[in-house]
């Protein structure tokens, strides 16, 4: 058995089902029915790839190294579990940008041992943009997930001359790229170029993600997961493993998808969130305030009674919003639209796609209250 499945013609097709799979598992996952279908489908297309990789390349024949990686499965597989049952729905996007995190390091590792034992300037330009951008991505989700659990301050911030801090770093990067290409160094001056290098793209995650705020943030977590995506496909291609560049494709396009989405629903450009010119200026809240407490005193005047008009609505379109999110209030609102469907009305929910927190939260929220 081990045998055929070290076969190369053997190991691409199994590759090719698994690819399959896992996008038949994020297809389903796109609806509430099947959504927990789709999340198993691609949890188990990910383990057996583990497994088939462990056969594959010949580790489960050395026992050392085999105990090993046992032992670093069953501690993450624990961590996992733990976190999945500790973890508040609420406080979910930042574990997902702690995981989008932790994909960027797994893969910025890849491509730093890569650089060390490369046969190819093929695979070590890849190793380095392995490392560069899943340090990157490692650096920003942790900005992300600590913005958004309030560990640090929420909103954007701009240091002085913050573009040309970005754009040098950039430019150090490339150059540090390039001599580390071209050249051939010894493993001491190698390790040296791997921590500058490791040291910049950290840096430039921070200086990145640092300048994003407020409700801008989910659409830079999508970022970054279409990040450790694109890093772990890339690692993929520095050590000759197709089924790692196909996933990691796969995540890197979705992820990205995601983010295109996300964007056009809230009507800002990519460029804008990224550069923290979307926070709204303290002229438009006043005025905000402004209309909304003219709005208020108008229905007092009028003395509107809003349980007289739920109570003659025959059609209701329920709207909820990040409130609804961190009040953990689902459960009442569909109390709430049960007591109105008894009444003869039609209730619909519409949902934003990205209300709550992130892509997808409240679909969740909602489907923990039965809600379709």
């Amino acid at each position: 058995m081990i045998d055929f499945l070290q076969n190369e013609i053997v190991y691409y097709i199994i590759c090719g089902v698994l690819t399959l799979v896992v996008l038949l598992g994020i297809s389903l996952m796109s609806k509430v029915k099947t959504a927990v279908l789709g999340n198993r489908l691609s949890a188990v297309a990910m383990l057996l790839a583990i497994v088939l990789t462990l056969i594959h390349y010949g580790i489960i024949s050395d026992i050392t190294v085999l105990i090993i990686c046992l032992v670093t499965i069953a501690l993450g597989s624990l961590i996992g579990i733990y976190l999945a049952v500790k973890v508040k729905m609420i406080q979910m996007p930042e574990m997902v940008a702690l995981f989008n995190g932790f994909g960027g390091a797994a893969s910025a590792i890849v491509g730093a041992c890569t650089m060390f034992t490369y046969s190819s300037k093929f695979e070590l330009a890849t190793a380095i943009l392995a490392l560069i951008i899943g340090a990157l991505t490692f650096t920003g989700s942790l900005i992300a997930a600590g913005k958004l659990a309030k560990i640090i301050n929420g909103r954007p911030v701009k240091w002085k001359a913050h573009e040309l801090i970005t754009t040098s770093t950039l430019v150090l990067l490339l150059i540090a790229t390039v001599v580390t290409i071209v050249f051939d160094f010894n493993s001491q001056v190698m390790l040296i170029l791997m921590l500058i290098t490791l040291a910049l793209s950290s840096f430039f995650g921070v200086a990145f993600a640092i300048r994003v705020g407020g409700a801008d943030m989910p659409i830079t977590i999508s970022l970054l997961n279409s990040f450790s995506g694109v890093a772990g496909s890339i690692a993929g291609m520095a050590i000759n493993d197709i089924l790692l560049v196909a996933v990691g494709g796969i995540v890197g396009a979705s992820g990205l998808l995601l983010t295109q989405i996300m964007c056009r629903a809230m009507n800002r450009s990519l460029l804008d969130i990224l550069l923290g010119k979307t926070s709204v200026a303290s002229t438009n809240k006043k005025k905000i305030e402004k209309d909304n407490n003219d709005r208020i005193d108008t229905n007092i005047k009028e003395n509107v009674d809003p349980v007289e008009i739920l109570r003659n609505a025959k059609n209701v379109i329920i709207v909820p919003g990040y409130g609804m999110a961190l009040a953990q209030a689902q459960h009442l609102v569909k109390q709430l639209a049960h007591k109105l469907e008894q009444n003869g009305a039609q209730v619909k929910f519409a949902i934003h796609p990205v209300a709550g927190r992130m892509p997808g939260h409240m679909n969740v929220l909602l489907a923990e209250a039965d809600v379709e």
